[in-house]
């Protein structure tokens, strides 16, 4: 189902209060988000986009698809650009608003929830809490008002996705960190960025690294609980703190591990071992709740597989060929965890986001013949 380049986009601005988040004082209300459509068309089909934290009401496939004739929700929760803030069955809440809005304002008789990159465990844990509640609330919070209250969706999209918060944040982290205070200490047996451990990494160097990251996501976990109950004690709710040193996948440094078309050495920021010294990654700004909210192996309740098993609808899983930051062996993992008998795996050219005309028109194209085969588009 290929669109005509010429065909002209409708954007309607969609914004809402919440159950329990009313409009802001400065004005703005705590769901907004952009809509786009055919001009002068309803779509029978729509595709509902949502992220932790980033923007996505400007979504590199908008445009795409809506000139395809499949309209697309670029909806954002209370907590766009306030990830340290989020709680997940509140997040839920807010995309449930956005759903409500499609089946009820625009007319939309079948909604695709996509879930690209991070978005695709929350999206995940949307379909699945209308399945069957299982997303508890924050610690010492009550269960989000409106959180039973979810419209279902018709089909899930999994692209460029990986396993949730607390799984990559742990997959990339550097474990060679000492003390978490001081990020220039270093134990050189677990350095991922010393030329004389790899690349190529011996089984046994990756068995101990991986290990290590897993200690070090624990060991954060424990202190960050003891943290949370020494200032609980003192009359405080929260406070801050950053987690350093986190792009060193392996995977990120030998694309012989999980082989694909991705260049060697680095990641969403750059060259690896530069951006791990630098700033600007995952949970480099967090707070003890949220790092337990969020972040935890142990304690998060943003972890896809539990919900991913409850995804029974139609599911495509889409993984780009040359990204730098999730692997084929994700989408794996993500296909194989959905029970669902209509289920499709599909691998493109294109980095995490797709960046050329081409890929975005190939990617388009694929969800749309996808989705037009199983709910009447026109």
């Amino acid at each position: 189902m290929t669109s005509t380049p010429a065909t002209a986009i409708s954007k309607t601005f969609v914004s809402s209060e919440s159950p329990g988040a009313p409009r802001m004082g400065a004005g703005g209300r705590p769901c907004q988000g952009i809509y786009y459509t055919p001009a002068d068309s309803r779509p029978r089909v729509a595709v509902i986009a949502t992220h932790y934290q980033i923007d996505f009401s400007e979504h590199y496939l908008a445009d795409y698809l809506a000139a395809r004739g499949i309209g697309f929700l670029g909806w954002n929760t209370r907590y766009r650009g306030y990830e340290w803030q989020f709680n997940l069955d509140r997040a839920l809440v807010d995309i449930g608003v956005g759903m409500r809005w499609l089946r009820e304002q625009a007319g939309v008789e079948h909604i695709v929830v996509l879930g690209n990159s991070g978005g695709g465990s929350l999206m995940a844990a949307y379909h699945a809490q209308t399945v069957e509640p299982c997303v508890p609330p924050a610690r010492d919070m009550q269960p989000a008002p409106g959180i039973d209250d979810l419209i279902a969706g018709d089909a899930y999209i999994s692209l460029a996705a990986h396993l949730g918060r607390p799984d990559v944040l742990t997959a990339w982290m550097d474990p060679a960190v000492i003390d978490e205070n001081d990020p220039t200490l270093t134990d050189p047996e677990l350095d991922l960025f010393n030329p004389l451990h790899g690349p190529p990494f011996s089984a046994e160097f990756l068995a101990r690294y991986r290990a290590a990251q897993v200690t070090r996501n624990h060991r954060i976990t424990v202190w960050a609980r003891a943290e949370l109950d020494r200032i609980t004690a003192a009359g405080y709710h929260d406070r801050n703190f950053t987690v350093p040193r986190t792009w060193a996948d392996p995977r990120m440094v030998d694309p012989a591990l999980d082989p694909s078309s991705r260049t060697a050495g680095m990641c969403y920021r750059g060259e690896a071992a530069a951006a791990n010294r630098g700033d600007g990654a995952l949970a480099s700004q967090t707070t003890l709740r949220n790092w337990l909210h969020m972040w935890s192996l142990e304690d998060s309740p943003c972890r896809a597989e539990p919900y991913l098993a409850k995804i029974t609808v139609p599911t495509l899983v889409m993984n780009p060929e040359g990204d730098e930051g999730v692997f084929p062996s994700d989408a794996q993992q993500i296909f194989d965890a959905i029970p669902s008998a209509d289920k499709s795996r599909v691998d493109l050219p294109g980095d995490h986001y797709f960046r050329s005309e081409s890929a975005r028109e190939a990617v388009a194209d694929v969800i749309a013949d996808w989705v037009s085969a199983r709910f009447p588009v026109q």
